[in-house]
């Protein structure tokens, strides 16, 4: 009687690891770009979110916007009155105009909004939170730490 084999042979397992290595190698630079893609998308998403916010915010205190991020940010977030203070308990206002707080920006992952350089409509933002920029003399909000002269910003500036 011949006895039956009970496992696998060096090489088999060779192979199959090979294989795996293989595939590994087609497959992670795919999951990767996904990551980036969807970074991207959810900063376009956000980004929208925040312009719209502060549009609406022009509409209705007569195209006045606060004068740095912090105010914005308070702005934003609570009811104010035509001249931009906060509301009253009993005081019928504007606002708030996001709910549940200033969405985060996926590449640093900040949710503040800071003071951009004056007079700059987009600008890279140095500061170490990661926070979104507000450029006061354009009333409009870029994203991020991501370099200027990339591809990713020429890409959100013009979105």
């Amino acid at each position: 009687m011949k006895r039956a084999r009970k496992g696998f042979t060096l090489v088999e397992i060779l192979i199959v690891v090979v294989i795996l290595g293989i595939l590994a190698a087609i497959v992670i630079p795919q999951f990767s770009q996904a990551s980036t893609d969807s970074k991207k998308s959810s900063l376009r998403s956000n980004l929208q979110s925040i312009r719209a916010a502060i549009a609406l915010y022009k509409i209705q205190h007569d195209d006045i916007i606060p004068a740095d991020g912090a105010a914005l940010t308070t702005a934003l977030t609570t009811k104010t009155l035509k001249d931009g203070t906060a509301a009253g308990v009993g005081d019928v206002g504007f606002g708030p105009y996001i709910q549940v707080g200033v969405p985060s920006n996926p590449f640093t992952l900040g949710n503040q909004i800071g003071d951009a350089v004056a007079g700059n409509d987009w600008v890279y933002s140095p500061a170490a939170d990661g926070s979104w920029e507000f450029g006061v003399g354009q009333g409009s909000v870029a994203g991020s730490t991501i370099d200027p002269a990339s591809a990713l910003w020429t890409e959100i500036q013009d979105y």
